[in-house]
């Protein structure tokens, strides 16, 4: 086998004992070996990419046989290339963490603080630059325990959350948007409305529109104790939480959707959750499958 095949397969990993052999009778064999040290040295975890690159074609450079490796030089040029592209992708991809009907989900963050997810939710955020930039994208309703820090950000597509160290639970569904505070201090962001608010203090905007409401004596939202409940919230947002939670279809187009509810419902029995959500406002129910008709009684 010639030298320009051997040093190919040696690139590859691919000699077998025999060509190993011959490959170690080359003339530059020791100057291929320091070379291959040097782009060991550059995949290490501790590596500084700048040194590295530095350290690689200072040794290329230094040859006395510098035509002679020009293949070689252009194969580990585009293999610096390759990794230095791959170390950017992976450093700047976001972590993508989502839940599907009826399942709850916790996150640990990189500095410790904890995300409680609720059914049909997604949070997006990066950990590489986690440190720098405590930021998280939600879509859905979680609940954070958010570990003493810089800023940190829950946001949405109706407004952003902003705190340093605290408990709270965001839930943003389509045009509800709802903030509560159970420990600390949060400052909300919205396109019509600038808050802050302290333990038992909650905001709420449905479908554009700011809603006055009740001081939270809970110490933490009840869907983590698997139950929904709901205070002077309309019927429509109820019935779109039991089929988040039971993975049903509710058929209620001849009731009154923003008829206001105030009760509750367990996620952990559905004929029990039905009575809750049906009898304080006198409705009786059908089941077909995974569809349920209500109707008034």
């Amino acid at each position: 086998m010639n030298r320009e095949n051997l040093i190919q397969k040696w690139l590859d990993h691919d000699l077998n004992t025999q060509e190993l052999e011959a490959f170690k009778q080359l003339d530059d064999y020791d100057d291929l070996i320091t070379l291959d040290h040097q782009l060991k040295g550059f995949k290490a975890n501790s590596f500084e990419k700048e040194a590295a690159l530095e350290t690689v074609w200072n040794s290329i450079n230094s040859t006395k046989k510098t035509k002679k490796y020009l293949p070689l030089v252009s194969k580990i040029a585009a293999i610096l290339v390759i990794c230095f592209g791959i170390y950017f992708y992976t450093t700047t991809l976001d972590t993508t963490t989502n839940t599907i009907v009826s399942e709850h989900k916790t996150i640990i963050l990189p500095d410790a603080s904890q995300v409680e997810l609720n059914a049909v939710s997604v949070i997006t955020f990066n950990k590489s630059k986690w440190y720098n930039n405590r930021s998280i994208s939600l879509d859905g309703e979680a609940f954070f325990k958010v570990a003493k820090g810089q800023k940190f950000d829950v946001k949405t597509s109706l407004g952003t959350v902003t705190v340093l160290g605290t408990q709270f639970n965001v839930k943003q569904r389509d045009a509800y948007f709802e903030v509560t505070c159970y420990e600390g201090k949060v400052g909300i962001d919205t396109n019509t409305k600038q808050v802050t608010l302290l333990p038992g203090d909650t905001f709420l905007i449905i479908d554009g529109k700011y809603i006055a409401t009740e001081k939270e004596n809970l110490s933490r939202p009840s869907w983590l104790n698997h139950k929904s409940t709901f205070k002077s919230i309309p019927y429509k947002e109820v019935v779109a939480e039991f089929e988040r939670q039971y993975n049903v279809s509710i058929d209620f187009k001849n009731l009154n959707a923003t008829q206001n509810f105030t009760g509750s419902f367990t996620h952990n029995d559905i004929e029990i959750a039905l009575k809750s959500i049906t009898l304080p406002l006198q409705l009786k129910y059908s089941k077909t499958d995974n569809i349920i008709r209500l109707t008034r009684e």
